[in-house]
């Protein structure tokens, strides 16, 4: 027998091998549990679509491309169409079933590479990488086909149409960039009637920076006393006698001069700095009208003031106490005050309107329809709203003396007005033979240049010492 001893042989399965693999198992299962979280981070809960991380992800991605020379990306921003009143009406369960329904026809309309994202709420988001403008407004016109049909919710089925917005990159772009100028033209689309695709407009991305910029300098306009009122008279027809002066914003700007209220109250309503303005104005002219009561000089005009009133002041509950308060700090009879509405802010007749009209006829302050006929032109309302005067439009006035038949038209208006139990005020009087036309038919008083142009109130304040009677 050789004296050499037999070599041991290892095990088929040794321990080290056992412990290689479970760690390796284990390496396998963090991996996936890793990809499955951040698959869930990526995922929006509701829809399985993609959310806002998914979309920076993918556009990090397409932006890269596009630096090394792929087409740049395309941006779709799609908003539903009256969700939350739908959201309202039907209830959440019903909502979620229509925003599911919602993404999967998204799906169903775009490429195979489209990234499809929710961002929240109704709003849902497309990266379309590598396209075009002409092919990113063909894939939305699709989405928008797709969501034309109704949608199913078991008793009943709704339409729900969108609002796209479309946006294609730049090499600047970030996607907060991208996502808030496609946001804009998305708003567009809503502005213009809904259920259509807006490319993105660079001139409305530097109006909305010029309104930011407008709506700032007026803040401080009011505060800062860069607001002045010029006052036109308003005058009995058939004695020409002053009855009341109604009170025009204008915004003297350091840089700009004298800038008219066309051009800054759009803005201010949009932005709902209406409220601040219209509080500013309430004070002033009544502030103005004690002033005028007070001077020994101008005391023996007795008139009212007239002031211009927002939807937005209808619809706060607080306006009724702003001008309670107004008058009496000043120590003035509600009859001091004529309130003038537009047409546009009283049609909608909604429950607030009605509310507040209701307390201030009751707080007794005069209320008049401000340029009636120049929009809704509906007689209808005249003896349901609790208005005590008309100020008819100045567009019926132009043509008196030029046109026969116009002088027994505006006779007519002003019988519906009287039927009604309403005083006329006719605006645009620019010439001594059109206020006496009005003043044979039985019209009652009168405003325009005729009488007197807006004048500030240091000239204003000069008429009104040396004059009883206008035209002087």
């Amino acid at each position: 027998m050789s004296g050499t001893k037999p070599q041991r042989l290892m095990p088929a399965d040794s321990g080290i091998e056992k412990l290689e693999r479970h760690v390796k198992a284990l390496m396998e299962e963090l991996h996936f549990v890793r990809q499955e979280q951040r698959r869930d981070a990526l995922t929006d809960s509701l829809t399985g679509l993609g959310n806002r991380l998914a979309l920076v992800d993918a556009f990090i991605e397409a932006r890269d491309a596009a630096a090394h020379g792929a087409v740049p990306p395309a941006l779709l921003l799609l908003n539903l169409d009256g969700f939350k009143a739908l959201k309202n009406s039907a209830g959440h369960a019903a909502a979620d079933q229509i925003l599911v329904t919602v993404a999967m026809r998204i799906r169903s309309a775009v490429r195979e590479n489209d990234v499809v994202t929710r961002l929240g709420g109704d709003e849902f988001a497309v990266l379309l990488p590598a396209t075009p403008q002409s092919r990113a407004t063909a894939v939305g016109n699709r989405i928008l086909a797709a969501l034309e049909p109704n949608i199913d919710l078991g008793n009943n089925s709704i339409r729900c149409g969108a609002s796209l917005g479309l946006r294609t990159a730049e090499p600047h772009h970030s996607i907060e960039d991208l996502l808030q100028e496609a946001d804009l033209a998305m708003e567009e689309s809503k502005n213009e009637g809904r259920n259509k695709l807006k490319v993105f407009d660079p001139a409305t991305l530097h109006a909305r920076q010029l309104q930011r910029q407008i709506v700032g300098e007026l803040r401080e306009a009011i505060r800062s006393d860069q607001l002045v009122l010029f006052y036109q008279p308003i005058v009995e027809l058939a004695t020409g006698r002053i009855e009341g002066c109604e009170a025009l914003v204008r915004w003297n700007h350091p840089v700009h001069g004298l800038i008219m209220p066309d051009q800054f109250i759009p803005v201010a309503e949009a932005t709902g700095l209406i409220a601040e303005l219209g509080r500013w104005v309430l004070r002033t002219a009544v502030g103005q009208l004690r002033h005028w009561r007070n001077n020994p000089a101008t005391t023996q005009n007795d008139f009212s003031m007239r002031i211009n009133v927002s939807a937005a002041d209808l619809q706060s509950l607080e306006f009724v106490d702003d001008v309670s308060e107004a008058l009496a700090e000043e120590s003035l009879t509600p009859e001091s005050l004529v309130l003038e509405l537009t047409e546009s802010a009283i049609i909608h007749n909604n429950e607030l309107d009605r509310y507040t009209l209701a307390s201030l006829h009751r707080l007794g302050v005069g209320l008049e329809i401000d340029d009636f006929g120049a929009g809704y032109s509906s007689m209808g309302y005249l003896g349901k709203l609790p208005v005590d005067r008309v100020k008819v439009d100045r567009q019926f006035v132009k043509d008196l003396g030029k046109d026969p038949s116009q002088l027994g038209f505006l006779a007519a208006i002003q019988e519906v007005i009287r039927s009604c139990g309403l005083e006329g005020v006719w605006e645009g009087i620019e010439t001594a033979e059109q206020a006496e036309a009005l003043r044979s038919i039985g019209c009652a008083s009168g405003q325009g240049y005729y009488f007197g142009r807006p004048l500030p109130e240091a000239e204003f304040t000069e008429q009104l010492a040396r004059q009883t009677v206008w035209p002087a």
